[in-house]
Formats: C-alpha cells, structure tokens, sequence
C-alpha cells in the first residue's frame, strides 16, 4: 500500500523562518525517506539536507514508511528492502561529502510482530542488512471504530497489543536488543500500558505524543481529549521502559487544521497551540525521557522545519541547559545507542 501523506512544499516554502540558536545540537529521532513519482512528494536526502539547514543536526534516526520494499521473494521479508535502501543512504551521509549531518545512523524498520516466534527471520534478515545501523522495529496500531478517522495503512485489528500472536513476536525484541516503536492513538495508550507492564525489559518509544485525535467525533469536544489524554499519558509515564517523543502533532488527524490555513504557520503560532501538550508529557516523562521529533515529511503537511524546530527552542528557552540537552539531543543519543558525532 503506497503512503498517502501529501506533503506541500511550495505552500510552506511561503514562510522564510530564520533558525534560532543555530549551533544548539540536535538529533532528529524521526523522520522517513521516501520516493513517488510526483517530485513535491518525494522526500530523499537532498530534501533533509535543505531542510536542516541553519539548524545543527547532527544524527537523524529514520523510521519506517513502507519504502522500497522488496518485490520479489517471500512477502514477510519485503520490508528488509527498506533497510537496505536506508543504509545505502545512510553510507552516503557518512561520507561527508554532503556536510556534517549524518543521517539515519540510527534505522527503525517493520516486521509483522503477529508472525509470532517465525519473526526472528525478519528481525535477522534486517539485522544483516544495516548491523551497524538498526535499532528497533515499528508496528502500527493506528485503530479507531469511527470511519472518520484513518486507520493505518497496515490496517491493524482492534486491541493489536493485546493480541497473543503479536506479543509472541514482540518478545523476540529483546532477544535481539531491539527497540519498538510505539504509533497508536490516544485512545489506545492503556493497551501500550499494559505491553510495556508485561516486557519490562524491552524499551518502547511513544511516537507523536501518543495520537491525540482531533477529528471525526473527537473534534466535538477537544477540552475532553486533551483530558483523557493527560490522564493516560500520566499513567504510562509510571512504566519506567517507556520513552517519549515529543512532536509529531501537526498531522491532520490530530485535527488543528494547520494545513488549511492560506499561508503556514509561524513557530509562534505552534508554540500557542502546541505548548500545554508539549509541557504536560515532559513534566509526566522528564526530560530524561523524552525527545524532541520533527516527524519529517508527514508534518510538513503544516509547517516549515525550521519553524517547527524554533517551536521547541522556545519552549524550553528558560529549561536547565541539561535538560535542554536531553530533549535536543542526549535522550536519543542513548535511546538509539548512537555514536557521538
């Protein structure tokens, strides 16, 4: 299935941002490569590179998007061409001939967890493919009853991380010290809960806040989400094996309606939606846990990087400088078990 993320990026071209504190280090711990045949939507390294500029990027961390997959052979190991795609660019990073950022030191891929104990294959087979690289495996579970509002691409069942099949396989992570990647919404956070109580020893990284959801029969009474949403996100932080990624809720499911403005938004703008969202889940985490994500190219349907980034500089402007250092860069540094760069 081809991903459907439209990314605009002559509307967010329109807002000329200049980076803020350019030599603060930062590691992006999420962001896609893709290729369509629409160059607006395609979104490879020259497109991060333009994108990063101003801002000291020094690592990224790619995560999977359905990429490159393979066409041939057993279906189950199709998403090991994913892999071997990203390690090709990420060799091309590495050879410093397109400046100091070096991206995708750290790659997350899919395997079907739901294969029980049979996905060692997969798990090794990407291991094979990048074992300098790899670091963890994503598993979509993106689930609502309502048909308002998208499900993943993968199409997951309902209640997919309490389902025995998919725990089986999930044990396998940390026979292979893999990480997993948590993409669910809010209103599954306690199912993610109970996961991380029963694989204690298995770190899990909670992508884009948890999934607020803002549209459909949620856009009714936002006030109620972001409270259910508090009270989860409370909860799981008790779950010391989990990390959080903060960011990742400028898509149109989260329902701000970033995208259909005339004109893009400035950090200011995010910043005033964003921040009571933001400063919950790091209070609720700590900065220890937590990271700062671009999510790259799915939130450029709604801003610039360069704003998005200003965003959090201002956010955390008057937090200690070690806390400031753990959400830039030092919580992903240790949580993707990257080289210094």
């Amino acid at each position: 299935m081809v991903n459907t993320h439209v990314v605009n990026k002559s509307w967010v071209s329109q807002l000329n941002e200049a980076p803020l504190e350019p030599d603060l280090p930062i590691i992006d711990p999420h962001h896609h490569f893709w290729v369509r045949p629409d160059p607006e939507q395609t979104y490879v390294l020259d497109d991060l590179i333009l994108d990063t500029a101003g801002h000291n990027v020094r690592q990224t961390v790619f995560i999977e998007c359905n990429s490159m997959y393979r066409s041939g052979g057993d279906r189950v190991m199709a998403p090991v061409g994913e892999t071997e795609y990203v390690q090709g660019i990420a060799a091309q990073s590495a050879s410093g001939q397109f400046g100091d950022l070096r991206a995708a030191t750290g790659i997350v891929g899919f395997a079907d967890l739901t294969l029980g104990e049979e996905v060692s294959q997969v798990l090794e087979a990407h291991l094979a493919a990048s074992p300098n690289r790899f670091r963890g495996i994503r598993h979509q579970a993106t689930w609502d009853s309502s048909d308002d509002v998208p499900n993943s691409r993968i199409n997951p069942p309902e209640s997919l991380f309490l389902s025995s099949k998919f725990r089986e396989g999930f044990s396998q992570l940390e026979k292979y010290n893999l990480s997993f990647e948590a993409w669910l919404y809010h209103t599954q956070i306690g199912e993610l809960q109970d996961l991380a109580r029963h694989f204690p020893d298995t770190t899990i990284i909670l992508n884009h806040l948890g999934g607020p959801i803002g549209i459909g029969p949620y856009s009714q009474d936002k006030a109620a989400v972001f409270s259910d949403w508090k009270k989860a996100i409370s909860s799981l932080a008790q779950c010391p094996n989990v990390y959080a990624k903060v960011g990742g809720i400028q898509m149109p499911v989260n329902g701000f309606g970033w995208e259909k403005l005339q004109s893009p938004p400035t950090s200011d703008d995010l910043l005033a939606i964003n921040g009571p969202w933001y400063n919950h889940i790091i209070e609720v985490f700590g900065p220890s846990r937590c990271m700062f994500e671009s999510n790259f190219p799915v939130d450029k349907q709604s801003c610039s990087y360069s704003v998005l980034w200003n965003q959090f500089k201002k956010l955390s402007q008057n937090f200690s400088k070690t806390d400031r250092e753990r959400l830039f860069h030092d919580t992903a540094l240790e949580v993707y078990k990257l080289d210094t760069h």
